[in-house]
């Protein structure tokens, strides 16, 4: 059961960091860089979160929620004016500064 905590915390934690490349990408706002670079170190401590756990489930756990505060959310510009729920779940932006 552990593991499946820290395996469902890592996919959200890639999922979202691919979400902030994606609009990083589209946009170049540096504050969906730096999500990106901050969700990168996430991923890795989550990462290591989920393999510690089958070994020691306490530390495991304990550093994929090191993982899930290092992930937390900065201030961000406003790059979705009227997007629907699945545009904003994907990343797609109406602003485009390629």
């Amino acid at each position: 059961m552990y593991l499946l905590i820290a395996i469902t915390a890592y996919i959200v934690v890639l999922f979202l960091t691919l979400r902030d490349i994606r609009i990083y990408k589209r946009t170049r706002y540096q504050s969906y860089r730096k999500g990106a670079m901050k969700g990168i170190a996430a991923m890795f401590a989550t990462l290591l979160g989920a393999i510690l756990t089958l070994a020691n489930p306490s530390i495991g756990l304990l550093l994929v929620l090191i993982g899930l505060f290092i992930n937390r959310k900065g201030v961000r510009e406003k790059v979705f004016q009227n997007a629907g729920t699945l545009d904003r779940f994907l990343g797609k932006t109406d602003i485009d500064n390629q």
